[in-house]
């Protein structure tokens, strides 16, 4: 018995690993050797291509593919309808399969809907990608990006609410965490992840 749930009409190849508590719902196909974490939550019509890992507590919302290359960090957001490439210059009729790249998403970031993730970036913890942003670059720990192409625009909480510096210094007026500033990179003054 499985102690995770997948709805009927999705389809799951041998050799994919599920963790406990995750729940599939429907219209998906997880292939072989794909990797997801426990307490997941995977939207309909969601593809999660061969080799791909998703962490523990990873959401995936509707109409998402995940294709070889992309790893995802425990407790990410994947936005509706979001995209993410597995190769720069993709041609129909040249096979590309040996240029794959990675794509990592850290811990924690989360990517609005619509977005576009161009393959071969990370994007740091705690980071916020804005719906519909196209990113073609690395995205820093804790930073808000939006546009296109996606542009450094602020700085997120780990809470998810944005941050006002003053001084090389912000604290969230939600949850109340502190952060230091320092040459364009976000600490937690704490021992916050």
């Amino acid at each position: 018995m499985n102690d995770y749930f997948v709805h009927e009409s999705s389809y799951i190849d041998e050799g994919a690993e599920i963790g406990a508590g995750t729940k599939i719902w429907h219209f998906c196909h997880v292939m072989s050797d794909a990797k997801i974490g426990e307490r997941c939550n995977i939207g309909q019509n969601v593809l999660v291509a061969s080799s791909v890992t998703l962490g523990d507590n990873v959401k995936v919302q509707n109409n998402v593919s995940l294709y070889t290359g992309v790893i995802v960090e425990d407790d990410a957001f994947l936005g509706p309808s979001m995209v993410f490439t597995n190769v720069i210059n993709p041609r129909s009729h040249v096979s590309r399969r040996d240029e794959y790249q990675t794509t990592r998403v850290k811990r924690g970031a989360s990517i609005g809907a619509n977005a576009t993730v161009v393959c071969g970036v990370t994007l740091g913890r705690y980071c916020f990608v804005g719906a519909g942003a196209v990113v073609t670059k690395d995205v820093p720990d804790y930073a808000l990006v939006y546009g296109n192409p996606a542009r450094l625009r602020g700085w997120m909480c780990q809470c998810g609410e944005q941050l006002t510096f003053a001084d090389e210094r912000a604290v969230c007026s939600k949850c109340g965490d502190a952060y230091r500033k320092q040459d364009q990179a976000i600490r937690p003054e704490r021992g916050a992840a």
